[in-house]
């Protein structure tokens, strides 16, 4: 029975966070609904799918207390919109942009939605600022750039959560070789399916933090389709931040494995034909909305920045995530299971990584001014050093030549010394120091 022109009362089934709605007139994809329970207590629920007038939602929270003869369903005619203020800096959300950290909620200046705007080409920036992470690695061989999206490719067992939480507290906005002022960054944290354990390991991260922050944490037992908003959530609070109030952002997102998990999960309660390993053919557009929000635009001071985790699931890097996510961004850094297995933290494997826009953020009146010719020799003598390391297992160490086993020492101390950092951090001058006296340290030359 239709209680009114958007209340139906006509649930005909109820399957765990799932609701078919019967009888609906008018409905839209992605509209937000309020499901009213028995007790008059509400709950918001998105549309799934549409076929004929039968109408699939997904709540976001449990549905213990419904029923199909005393609920109902509110159709709002919107789809879900972000508040956005200042308020928000320095605050802890869930999936759903609710206080999790005791505090009442803000009042917000404005709404906008969650799907964002896309960026017109023509007015896209160009990236050409350094970004400093305080990893070497990171910072010295594969710079990060104001405005790029460079994911970071793990693996199960391999430290990206303590990796992504030494970036949260130690990144920060480089301007002309200085450090730019602590009100003009923020550092916007995306957590999807976390456990308790990694939640508290994160919340007490986010307690310790120097730059400026908002967080949105997803829980494993929340919501699916609420691990699909959480980075929506993140990029138009960032994109209000950066070019509404002109700061620089850096949005750090983990993990995106399971976001496309999640996005499976939606598309099998929709009933849609999957594609490779189960996962919907429009991922790739899918994750390209996201992605590609990060940008800077011209004439404006402010920019976002993107710096998602990516679990490869079976140390994959052909699945289809970690493909997917190569092709629309700018480059990668991969961890290394063998370098982790030597207490190498970062365990980051410079030679497969890449930053692609590294050549636009590094420099004189950047950087430093011998920053290329620096990570040049140490990119060609550590490789040297690798392909060296298949021929020892060969040969053994005697039977190799005084500059061959000069090469083996200097990629064990590149390892040990450059790349491995602990949990300390490493301003760019110190990086740049430290990769030019590990060339020193063997009687290599210098820029």
């Amino acid at each position: 029975m239709r209680l009114s022109e958007h209340c139906y009362a006509t649930i005909a089934s109820i399957k765990s966070p799932l609701l078919l709605v019967e009888a609906v007139r008018s409905a839209r994809m992605g509209e937000i609904v309020r499901v009213v329970f028995p007790d008059g207590s509400e709950m918001e629920g998105e549309i799934l799918k549409i076929d004929g007038a039968t109408v699939l939602i997904q709540l976001f929270g449990e549905s213990y207390g419904l029923d199909v003869e005393h609920s109902a369903v509110v159709f709002t005619d919107a789809v879900k919109r972000a508040p956005l203020s200042t308020d928000m800096l320095d605050r802890v959300f869930n999936g759903s942009f609710l206080p999790v950290d005791g505090r009442p909620m803000f009042v917000p200046d404005q709404w906008a939605p969650v799907t964002g705007f896309a960026i017109n080409p023509t007015l896209r920036g160009s990236p050409n600022e350094f970004i400093e992470t305080g990893y070497s690695a990171i910072d010295g061989l594969n710079t990060l750039v104001k405005g790029q999206k460079l994911p970071i490719f793990s693996a199960a067992g391999l430290p990206s959560k303590e990796m992504a939480a030494g970036i949260l507290r130690s990144a920060r906005m480089v301007v002309g070789g200085k450090e730019a002022a602590v009100k003009d960054f923020v550092v916007i944290f995306v957590a999807l399916g976390l456990t308790h354990h990694e939640y508290a390991y994160y919340m007490q991260t986010l307690e310790g933090m120097r730059t400026r922050f908002v967080a949105f944490i997803n829980l494993a037992n929340d919501a699916v389709v609420e691990r699909l908003l959480a980075p929506r959530f993140g990029l138009t609070a960032a994109e209000y931040l950066a070019f509404e109030q002109g700061m620089d952002v850096l949005v750090v997102i983990t993990d995106i494995t399971n976001y496309c998990d999640a996005l499976r999960e939606v598309s099998t309660a929709r009933e849609e034909l999957p594609g490779r390993r189960g996962y919907p053919g429009y991922m790739y557009s899918d994750l390209a909305s996201l992605f590609e929000r990060a940008g800077r635009i011209q004439g404006r001071p402010g920019s976002v920045t993107m710096l998602p985790v990516v679990t490869m699931p079976e140390d994959d890097i052909t699945h289809p995530i970690p493909d997917l996510t190569g092709y629309i961004t700018e480059g990668q850094l991969v961890l290394s299971r063998e370098l982790h297995q030597k207490g190498i933290f970062p365990p980051m494997d410079v030679l497969p990584s890449l930053s692609r826009l590294m050549q636009r953020g590094i420099g004189e009146g950047r950087t430093r001014a011998d920053h290329r010719g620096v990570a040049n020799l140490l990119y060609k003598h550590y490789a040297k050093g690798r392909d060296l390391r298949n021929l020892e297992t060969i040969v053994g160490r005697e039977g190799m030549s005084e500059r061959d086993r000069g090469m083996l020492d200097f990629a064990d101390a590149f390892e040990r010394d450059f790349v491995h950092q602990g949990e300390g951090r490493r301003s760019i001058e110190e990086t740049l120091d430290a990769g030019i006296a590990v060339l020193k340290g063997h009687g290599l030359e210098t820029p």
